[in-house]
């Protein structure tokens, strides 16, 4: 019972993180900690697993309506992809707590960017491709870094840094969800050799993370609009990270 309630999570949680090529990682991780999984051997990794799984699979409609950057953003996946596993390898070295504290704080800054840039227009015009690439490759390393430490892929950096470079909403989802791909799964590889795979539990989740990110890559690619999504996408980040913080200063 408690696997299928955490699916059902996750599929939801999917299903809204997809629209934003996010994979979900601020969600899957909390659930599955929540749920009693060991933070660093099980809920990190897996959440990992399944941010890489949501994001590939959201790359295909995303990719049909021609909203990946391919170029732009080659330079940020290869960078991501090369510092995930580094974090990865540096959460072994990290208190749960401190990982949980850091965890948090990076969820109230990304749902509080979020809730500004939805009150913006969408921009008009994108910067030349050679400064996207400086700036992706510094931006790539660290939300590598930082997502692969903590389990979430580092959509949550990628996506403002996109739009504040040019790109419109539903650019800069399929865009982040190429980058994120990579460096999920990077960091999963980074992180597997000290965990341990529950099966019941992965099969589970990852049939919930294909049903729930095909349906929220429709939905944005042919009906979102993209204020909507931003601020839904928002409040879930803050009551995760209230919830978060809760947990660590009252448990």
């Amino acid at each position: 019972m408690l696997y299928i309630i955490v699916a059902i999570i996750i599929a939801i949680a999917s299903f809204v993180f997809a629209m934003l090529g996010l994979g979900g990682g601020m969600v899957y991780v909390p659930v599955l900690n929540w749920a009693g999984f060991d933070m660093k051997e099980v809920a990190i990794p897996l959440g990992l697993l399944l941010n890489g799984l949501n994001t590939a699979l959201v790359l295909i409609p995303f990719a049909r309506k021609k909203l990946v950057d391919w170029k732009g953003g080659s330079v940020m996946a290869i960078t991501a992809l090369i510092a995930s596993p580094l974090g990865a390898m540096m959460s072994s070295h990290v208190p749960v707590q401190t990982l949980k504290i850091l965890f948090a704080a990076m969820v109230v800054a990304a749902a509080l960017r979020t809730l500004w840039t939805s009150k913006q227009a969408e921009p008009e015009t994108m910067m030349p491709l050679k400064k996207r690439s400086i700036i992706g490759f510094f931006t790539g390393s660290f939300a590598g870094f930082i997502g692969g430490m903590l389990g979430l892929g580092g959509g949550f950096i990628i996506a403002p840094i996109l739009m504040m470079m040019g790109y419109k909403t539903k650019e800069a989802a399929g865009t982040t969800a190429l980058v994120v791909t990579f460096s999920s799964f990077s960091g999963y590889f980074g992180h597997v050799t000290q965990g341990e795979m529950n099966w019941p539990l992965t099969i589970a989740v990852v049939i919930a993370v294909i049903i729930g990110s095909q349906l929220g890559g429709r939905y944005m690619t042919q009906k979102a609009k993209s204020k909507q999504v931003k601020m839904i996408y928002a409040i879930v980040l803050l009551l995760i990270a209230i919830k978060m913080v809760f947990d660590v200063f009252y448990k």
